[in-house]
């Protein structure tokens, strides 16, 4: 039995007549963790961005509840609190609005003229809420009708903020490693602290000392009294912390926006799992000459394997990379490289031994899928321009100097005019395919132009060559494709993947943009081949990676 986001009963099971299906992780129960607190109910509340969704855990029993679905009206909720009355208060990130949901579940539209929200706050009936931009603002929200007050702007990345014992309000500037407060009825910011490492939140535990959050890969944890300003630092090993609540004993719960779950952490550091973390996607997949798995999992570089002490997840953190989709391991070398996508615009070369990134393109519209061609360049699926492109070596079919992007490597297109192309392969001969997921389609590349291999599909994302077998991921249908190079036929290797939304739900897709700011990215199934021959997906539903396997011949 695994319970998941995708499914609650625990009983959802790939099936296949040709491959034996393993996960090779257990599913995650949560899209990923930002904004936590405390509600009426005694539950902690928390705020999946990346899915639209909120969910109520109780602490005790680790149980999840979905409180608001992500086909609510709520897009992308990064933070929320609670009101003296017990309505919850919710930013909205991508669309830059601020709800709110009575105790009975009705929602009402508190202010839409806050760029990117996230920190939110209540001081008893009073809203609070800052901006998560450069330059953004401080301001004070009223849900029973008024315009805006501003309390302050100059924020370099404003984030979780709380009321002090002080009667000030505290808040991070994420950039610069400085915390500030300020009276909540105005006046001149004060600098409280500097020096405090990637602050993404500041919290008051019962005891009134302040707990700095950082975001970066230690899970550090900074503990400051605010009559002395003498400091503790702990590290607690959560890569990419991103908020916490107290209880009423004064026990801590934090959520990670780079591995999701929920944690149990104390003073010292040790840490107790409530929610299991997991992967917030998957998005893309690869395997290296070595058989290593790694996914691309938006925030970080990650993957399969021994989560360690306290961590049933069965994930493991390779590197904090920022916003990766599309990855591909480097097969025409044993450097052990690895190639990332970002739907954002750039593509990187990163060195998992040096620990070195290098930035191959940037500007390109929403680059998905990844490969590496037999030349060694890089040919990526442009899925926002509708092209495929090469990326540094060799002689495309065609170039348009108007194509090529800021970045260290040329750009050529080697197709265009697609719907919406999402990944790319190569089959033995050197021959480029690409999936499209609105077209319906997997189409090979030749002289400049894409002629359909296999069409009729739901939406094929993920895509993979294997000897003289094509595979794709339909996340439509849920299923594996499997396509004949020689005879063009195309069948049904593999059913019921859990890939896509949960059975039932739709969503409106959020911007992926707002205010410059980087924000919801699109969902995507990768595919990969590993060296024995087996096949790895992106179970993005469920939070996943599942093997498919050929069974062995019985003797």
């Amino acid at each position: 039995m695994h319970p998941s986001r995708f499914d609650d009963t625990g009983n959802w099971q790939a099936t296949s007549s040709r491959w034996d299906a393993r996960r090779l992780n257990p599913p995650s129960r949560l899209w990923g963790s930002n904004g936590v607190t405390f509600g009426p109910d005694g539950r902690l509340y928390v705020a999946q961005f990346l899915a639209g969704q909120i969910s109520a855990v109780d602490p005790a029993s680790g149980d999840v509840e979905v409180v608001v679905g992500m086909d609510g009206p709520v897009q992308a909720p990064d933070d929320l609190a609670f009101g003296a009355d017990g309505s919850m208060y919710v930013a909205d990130l991508t669309p830059g609005r601020v709800w709110r949901r009575s105790p009975s579940g009705a929602y009402t539209l508190v202010s839409d003229e806050v760029k990117v929200p996230n920190g939110i706050t209540c001081v008893g009936d009073r809203l609070f809420v800052n901006e998560m931009k450069m330059n953004g603002r401080l301001l004070e929200l009223f849900p029973g009708g008024g315009d805006p007050v501003v309390l302050t702007d100059g924020l370099a990345l404003g984030n979780a903020m709380q009321l002090g014992p002080d009667g000030y309000l505290y808040y991070p500037h994420m950039i610069g490693n400085q915390v500030w407060r300020i009276p909540p009825d105005g006046g001149v910011p004060e600098l409280f602290a500097e020096e405090v490492d990637d602050p993404v939140a500041v919290r008051f535990d019962k005891g009134g000392v302040l707990v700095v959050l950082s975001r970066g890969p230690a899970g550090i944890v900074t503990r400051i009294d605010l009559a002395t300003g003498a400091r503790s630092v702990v590290v607690s090993g959560v890569p990419g912390l991103d908020n916490a609540a107290f209880d009423q004993e004064n026990r801590m719960y934090v959520s990670s926006f780079g591995s999701g779950g929920v944690t149990e952490m104390h003073e010292d550091g040790r840490t107790r799992e409530i929610v299991p973390r997991g992967f917030s996607g998957p998005f893309g997949v690869t395997v290296d000459f070595r058989g290593t798995v790694y996914a691309a999992d938006h925030y970080r570089l990650a993957g399969p394997g021994d989560s360690g002490e306290n961590d049933s997840s069965g994930v493991v953190t390779h590197e904090l990379q920022p916003f990766i989709h599309g990855i591909t391991a480097d097969g025409t070398a044993d450097d052990g490289l690895l190639h990332f996508a970002s739907e954002y615009g750039d593509v990187r070369t990163f060195d998992p031994v040096g620990k070195t990134t290098r930035v191959r393109a940037k500007g390109l519209k929403e680059p998905t899928g990844i490969a590496v061609a037999p030349d060694g360049s890089l040919v990526v699926a442009e899925t926002g321009a509708g092209r495929v492109v090469r990326i540094g070596g060799g002689d495309g079919d065609h170039s348009d100097a108007a194509a090529v992007a800021e970045g260290t490597d040329t750009v050529i297109v080697l197709a265009e005019g697609l719907p919406h192309p999402v990944d790319v392969a190569f089959d033995a001969e050197g021959r480029c395919y690409v999936s499209d997921d609105r077209l319906g389609a997997v189409l090979r590349i030749e002289g400049g132009k894409a002629e359909p291999v296999a069409d009729g599909l739901g939406a094929p994302q993920g895509l993979a060559v294997r000897g003289d077998e094509l595979f794709t991921v339909d996340t439509e249908q849920r299923c594996l494709r499997a396509v004949s190079l020689i005879t063009g036929e195309s069948r049904i290797d593999a059913e019921d993947l859990p890939v896509g939304l949960p059975p039932g739900i739709t969503r409106t897709e959020p911007e992926l943009f707002a205010q410059g700011m980087p924000c919801s990215p699109r969902p995507f199934a990768g595919l990969a081949v590993s060296p024995d021959g087996s096949l790895v997906v992106s179970a993005n539903g469920e939070g996943s990676v599942l093997r498919l396997s050929e069974p062995s011949p019985v003797r």
